[in-house]
């Protein structure tokens, strides 16, 4: 489980946001992720190695955190394309354990110009802040064909608060470029 570790640790080095009057969402291009988002705070970006379903990926992240909620989209490239769902699945349990997430409900997610493929989801779920207090966390795992290979991307917003309008704005507005 020590992948599962490297890759929620990684995560957590990208920050975000919750929907509040005070913020400013904003559409912001994010190139090295082949994507758009809406934050509402400027992203950090990051990059780490780790094991995902067998293949050791390169994952770029971009994230950032204000008022209270930390929102952070990733990418990786893979060797081996046919492995995209065992790589979205091995990601969603590497996370969901590293939350100690209970209570996770899944709804198929693909935004336009995803692949079609069932471990495509958004999640919601309940679990520990890696400063010890309560998590309430969205998360999305998605794959998408980039620059003639198969990109992994996972996508999530938590906080000890987490309105649902928040994480809907952000997982309606990633736009795939």
């Amino acid at each position: 489980m020590r992948t599962d570790l490297s890759i929620a640790a990684g995560l957590s080095l990208a920050l975000l946001t919750a929907c509040s009057p005070a913020l400013e969402w904003r559409m912001l291009p994010l190139p090295e992720l082949g994507l758009e988002a809406s934050l509402p705070c400027k992203p950090e970006r990051a990059q780490r190695n780790v094991d995902l379903a067998g293949q050791t990926v390169e994952i770029t992240m971009q994230g950032c955190e204000a008022a209270g909620n930390t929102f952070a989209v990733a990418c990786a490239a893979l060797d081996q394309p046919s492995s995209a769902g065992a790589a979205l699945a091995h990601w969603r349990a590497a996370v969901l354990a590293a939350a100690q997430a209970k209570d996770a409900q899944d709804k198929p997610f693909q935004p336009d110009g995803s692949l079609g493929l069932p471990q495509s989801v958004r999640t919601r779920a309940t679990g520990v802040l890696p400063t010890g207090g309560a998590m309430h966390m969205e998360a999305a795992w998605f794959a998408r064909v980039q620059q003639n290979s198969v990109h992994v991307c996972h996508a999530m917003v938590y906080g000890s608060e987490l309105p649902r309008a928040t994480a809907d704005v952000f997982f309606e507005a990633l736009v795939l470029r």
